[in-house]
């Protein structure tokens, strides 16, 4: 059953599943696209015989879980879509990573160079050809030790919007995520440990702010008191 936040005539606020597409998917996998859909019609929320308008406006990763926002009108979509242009959407994520950061507060940036099949990011030297700037800033919110190390609790404000941007720049760093089996050579036996908790942004046609959020929910989050609301 799809977990909607938020709904009106011009904008569906929605929460992504681990595991599911943000946009539509290939075949007959699970996408967003397709539950919101469904979910307009069975709540009679659109125009009968006519398939809904569901405009992408920004994408989570297939692992990742969170706070999601889509246009229900072109005009809409198209609105929202300029706000993450110019960085007017705010995206905060929770993740665990493995280990315990050097500062509790920090801000990474990296040049990112995304592979030519588009499946792997990795971190390189300013200048090279076809890298971006990638930015974030992050808090760690807490530290569990355990026998097999330490794990934190990090909490992320995301400034730019890179292909696998989190995964990649903490692996960088030192600190890949719990359960990340791309970037990570030790992920641990759960799911990737990365949530968009929290999601801001102006209505695309009233103008006001507007902020959406959930708990991270299961896996490694429930070792920390922090992920127990």
């Amino acid at each position: 059953m799809l977990r909607v936040l938020y709904t009106d005539q011009d904008i569906i606020v929605a929460v992504k599943p681990a595991g599911v597409e943000s946009q539509a998917a290939r075949k007959f996998a699970p996408d967003m696209i397709s539950e919101i859909r469904k979910y307009l019609v069975i709540n009679k929320m659109c125009t009968p015989g006519k398939e809904p308008y569901v405009g992408v406006i920004h994408r989570l990763d297939k692992p990742v879980s969170g706070v999601m926002v889509y246009g229900r009108t072109k005009k809409a979509a198209a609105v929202l879509s300029e706000q993450v242009q110019n960085r007017r959407m705010e995206k905060i994520y929770d993740a665990v990573v493995c280990g315990k950061p050097v500062n509790n507060v920090d801000n990474y940036v990296d040049y990112l160079l995304k592979s030519v099949d588009g499946n792997y990011s990795q971190v390189v030297d300013k200048g090279i050809t076809g890298a971006k700037r990638a930015e974030l800033s992050f808090e760690t919110v807490e530290t569990k030790e355990t026998e097999e190390g330490p794990f934190s609790l990090v909490r992320i404000r995301l400034k730019t919007g890179r292909h696998h941007q989190i995964r990649v720049q903490f692996a960088h760093h030192g600190l890949p995520l719990y359960g990340d089996t791309r970037y990570n050579p030790a992920p641990g036996a759960g799911p990737l440990a990365l949530c968009a908790v929290s999601l801001s942004f102006s209505h695309p046609t009233t103008g006001k702010s507007m902020t959406f959020s959930m708990d991270p929910q299961g896996g490694v989050f429930e070792w920390f008191d922090a992920g127990k609301k």
